[in-house]
């Protein structure tokens, strides 16, 4: 099956195919999967020199995945007539190379479409399918190494918009959130997928109910794991349904958790982990945190340094950004308000009420000193990342918009990848 391509600048190829196809962002959020690219040199007036569409493809299925790349291929996932699929796609013009469904028929929950962007490391693939499994695949044309259900653990999600995770793989392992009561979270090799340890869900941490009254509720959550080496102590950071956790890297032991900063329907953002720190948020009037951890023995303790109420800072969903000493997303339920918040103190330096140029919560990606805001809305805009005030350096409407813009902007090789359910958008930044 091959994607329908429009191609808007003649002769493109010889510029895009070597800047892409040589650039690497191999899972959820980048290479660090902190939000962060590496590029440089992009164009940071767009008000003056707005970004050019370079491509648009079909064939992506539906969705709100982002995508990964790597050696010249994109992958993404998405909704198609026969099931969830996995898509490879080419950079040179995002045609469809192959695409295989992992799931006999495309799962049913809120909001209808895939939402794990795939995890690259070597010659395979690592997804997590909306309806709880986590597969293995090739990279050459997409067969199915090995593959689990989550039901096999006792799999549950807080609440009923399917699985969201991007499966992160660490050295040998790759980990991913099924929610279970004995296996909250799962280590697997990767090569085999045998299981290497599993970590049971946590207690409530002295909290049955979020901030908003609402109560807490056991199984995974909406964000991905991210790794940490706080207090000396390598671990796993994840937000579930009751809250944030730490589980030690080599067995699996709950170290820590936190339930403040969890609310009853849905805990969306991946947290910010910054040595011995953590930041994290989420919406439906919850709040931020920020958490200390120490070495206590052969344990870790964490400690809240402070809690910032809903009204001064809830990231829905789209992520929250780290530059220095500064956290920058979309602040408000269902908005994407920029605000730029000291790390350390939670003292908003600037924004917080600032209506941007779209609506409704904001997909964040830094790029060479600038953040790119992606709204619900379809808009996209460039702002610096600069603690000096909110400067917003220019805005586009891309060419194609559906429902809720929620996959993540992606920034490689000088160019813009937006995927919009079916359709995937190159645009040039440089």
């Amino acid at each position: 099956m091959f994607a329908r391509v429009t191609l808007m600048t003649f002769g493109i190829f010889a510029i895009i195919s070597p800047a892409l196809g040589e650039t690497t962002w191999p899972q959820w959020r980048g290479p660090l999967r902190n939000g962060h690219s590496e590029e440089t040199g992009i164009s940071k007036d767009w008000k003056a020199d707005a970004p050019r569409l370079v491509w648009m493809s079909e064939g992506m299925g539906n969705g709100f995945a982002s995508v990964s790349l790597a050696d010249g291929v994109i992958y993404t996932t998405g909704n198609k007539s026969d099931g969830q699929n996995v898509i490879a796609a080419s950079v040179k013009d995002g045609s469809v190379i192959w695409s295989v469904a992992v799931t006999p028929q495309s799962p049913k929950h809120g909001y209808a479409g895939s939402r794990c962007t795939p995890s690259i490391d070597g010659d395979h693939l690592y997804v997590v399918s909306s309806a709880g499994s986590i597969l293995c695949l090739q990279r050459k044309d997409g067969a199915i190494v090995w593959q689990h259900p989550f039901s096999k653990w006792g799999g549950k999600m807080m609440s009923g918009w399917g699985y969201s995770e991007s499966p992160l793989v660490d050295g040998d392992l790759v980990l991913c959130t099924p929610g279970g009561k004995d296996a909250m979270m799962v280590a697997l090799n990767k090569k085999t997928g045998k299981v290497v340890w599993q970590s049971a869900a946590p207690s409530d941490f002295g909290r049955t109910t979020g901030l908003n009254g609402k109560r807490l509720k056991p199984g995974a959550g909406y964000a991905s794991i991210v790794t940490s080496d706080a207090a000396g102590v390598k671990q796993y950071v994840q937000l579930i349904g009751q809250g944030v956790i730490g589980v030690r890297a080599a067995d699996g032991e709950l170290l820590w958790g936190y339930g403040e900063v969890a609310n009853g329907t849905a805990n969306i953002p991946t947290p910010i982990c910054s040595d011995d720190y953590v930041f994290c948020s989420s919406g439906y009037k919850t709040g931020a945190a920020l958490l200390k951890l120490s070495k206590s023995g052969d344990k870790v303790a964490m400690e809240e340094e402070f809690f910032l109420e809903y009204k001064t800072l809830e990231n829905h969903h789209g992520g929250m950004i780290q530059v220095g000493d500064h956290i920058y997303c979309g602040h408000a339920h269902n908005n994407g308000f920029p605000i730029c918040v000291e790390m350390k103190t939670g003292k908003v330096v600037w924004g917080g009420k600032i209506r941007g140029v779209g609506s409704g919560s904001a997909a964040v990606t830094y790029v060479d000193g600038h953040l790119i805001f992606r709204y619900q809305s379809g808009e996209v805009a460039l702002i610096e990342a600069t603690p000096a005030g909110y400067k917003l350096k220019g805005s586009f409407t891309p060419e194609y918009q559906e429902g809720k813009s929620w996959a993540h902007p992606v920034v490689a090789g000088g160019y813009l990848l937006l995927r919009e359910q079916d359709k995937l958008m190159c645009y040039d930044i440089k």
